[in-house]
Formats: structure tokens, sequence, C-alpha cells
């Protein structure tokens, strides 16, 4: 057996649909789920969630998944709808996707997908190839290991590796598969540089505006008229059994720390808007490298631009 990840093309099954699918791009609170809704309701279209951690069920403030008016107003798929015990990757997510963009397409209407998981588009965008499977033993001493060994451990093997350096899962399999594998893990990734035939923007704001909404949506989770339903939230996911890749969602840690009386609210607020301005620092960065998505500049206060959005759509 052997682990998925993206390279071109997809195969011919899947060409049409995803051609006719336009792709909304970004870093978190930067609105994406707005402007979603928005332009879904301008074109007839559904909306395919790809984000890693709005996937999870029973965590919707805390994912800040759309809201059940917006879900309402627009079909939503691939939002809420793995449970928070199970793991969750790329090659499941391709597996899941692309049938519902299918029958989006098929019942006539306008595929969106909107998220801001650059993995999993690049899943839909540049198809899958092979890695080899984890080894249990090798992986065991692995997860042994503190990160700095396993970073310097990657530049050993692979100094132009790209992965995420703060995220330990990341730089772990980039390890675990130049090890197996006897080559560069960015070896893997450079079938990636082909660019897709595909339509897509990258929605962006002024770096103190994405600030200002990054540090609003981490006070409101601990406002009072929303902390009850978080903490609710966070004890059923603790009576079920979160898993460790739902317990990566942003803001947990914090939450945790805040409600066992670890931490007071104030510390809790400064390092989730410093956390999750790292992570959209990340989402940048990935999604600048994808030349084919077209950047386009949200205003501070007032509706999305549809105009300029209808105008990339791809042809039917």
């Amino acid at each position: 057996m052997s682990e998925p990840v993206a390279e071109p093309p997809p195969d011919a099954r899947w060409q049409v649909v995803l051609e006719t699918t336009f792709f909304l791009a970004g870093p978190t609170a930067i609105g994406k789920t707005a402007v979603a809704v928005a332009l879904a309701e301008a074109c007839e279209g559904e909306i395919v969630g790809a984000d890693a951690f709005q996937l999870y069920d029973g965590l919707d403030h805390l994912t800040a998944q759309p809201s059940p008016e917006e879900r309402r107003r627009v079909p939503h798929h691939l939002v809420g709808s793995v449970p928070l015990s199970a793991a969750y990757h790329v090659a499941r997510y391709r597996e899941e996707a692309l049938p519902i963009l299918e029958a989006i397409v098929a019942r006539g209407r306008r595929p969106i997908v909107c998220g801001g998981t650059g993995l999993y588009l690049r899943a839909l965008t540049h198809g899958l190839a092979e890695l080899p499977a984890p080894d249990p033993a090798l992986r065991t001493r692995l997860e042994a290991a503190p990160l700095p060994e396993l970073l310097a451990e990657l530049d050993r093997l692979d100094p132009a590796a790209t992965v995420d350096r703060a995220n330990p899962r990341r730089v772990l399999r980039a390890v675990e598969v130049s090890l197996l594998s006897g080559r560069p893990f960015s070896s893997f990734r450079e079938q990636w540089e082909a660019q897709p035939r595909r339509r897509g923007v990258l929605l962006e704001r002024p770096r103190e505006v994405l600030h200002r909404r990054i540090e609003t949506r981490a006070r409101a989770l601990f406002a009072p008229e929303h902390l009850p339903q978080v903490a609710a939230e966070i004890e059923a996911a603790r009576r079920a059994g979160i898993g460790p890749t739902a317990a990566q969602v942003l803001g947990w840690r914090e939450l945790n720390a805040f409600l066992s009386g670890d931490l007071l609210q104030e510390e809790a607020i400064a390092s989730l808007v410093q956390g999750t301005r790292r992570y959209a620092k990340r989402q940048i960065t990935w999604f600048r490298r994808e030349p084919w998505l077209v950047p386009v500049e949200l205003p501070d206060d007032g509706p999305p631009p549809l105009e300029r959005l209808l105008s990339l759509l791809p042809p039917r």
C-alpha cells in the first residue's frame, strides 16, 4: 500500500468537471464563506468545502463553519461531514470531492470549491501520485524524535524541502518518505510545477485588515454571548473522543487551557491570535506559489466584487 499525493494530470473522467469548477482560495478569516455564498447565489452554484478544519462535525463555532442561514441560502458539501475521532487525509478528500463536483455539474449548477487548505486544492487540480507507505518501525522511531531533530534530519536528506516546518506531522512524513524512497521528498512535489487548466482566485486583504479580522474572530470565541456554545462544543468533543487530526483545529488548545484555568482569557486570546496569524501567513505563501490563481482584493467594507468574480468563471 502507498499514500497518494498530488501529481498531474487528473484522470480523464474528471477533466470536464474540473474545467467547469471555480476555485476560491484564501487564508483564514479573509472572508471566503461570505464571498462564496454571494457568488454561488449569483451563478446558481453549490459550494464544496476545502478546509481541513471545517470538515469536522461538532466544532461549528471554533472552525467558523458557514452559518445555518448561509447553508439554507446555498447548498454546502464537505462541511461538518467527518466525525471528530476520524483521521482525514488528502486522498480521502479527493475521493469524496470529485463525485460531489460531478453531481453538481450534472444538476446544471456551478461547483465552487472554497477553502484554505492548499493541499486539498492541489489534490483536485493536479491529481494524485504514490508515495511509499508508512513503515511502522520507522514511524515509531520518528514519532519519538523532537521536532528540531526531525528538521535537522530533513535538512540533511532534502535541503530543498518546502514543507510546513512548524507542523510535526508534515515534517515527519517528509523525512519518512525520503528515507523509505531513497530520494528527496521535494522530488515528488516537482511534478506539481506544471500549472493546471483551472480557474480560480486568491482572495486578499491588506495585512493590517486581515490581522484585525483575525483578532476580532478570536475575541468573539471568548465573548459572553458565544463562549457557552464554544465550551459546549469542546466538552462534547472531549466526550466523543477527539482524534489527533481534529485536535489541531485553531483555538482547541487555547480554549481548553482557558476553560481548565491554565490560561487567563487575555493570554489565551493572544496565543490564538498569534497562532492564527502564523497559519494565515503560511496559507498565503502556499497560494502565491499558484500563479493560476488570480489575486482579487476584497473591500474593507461593502459587498464582494461580484462582477469581477463572475467575469473569471470558466465557461460551462
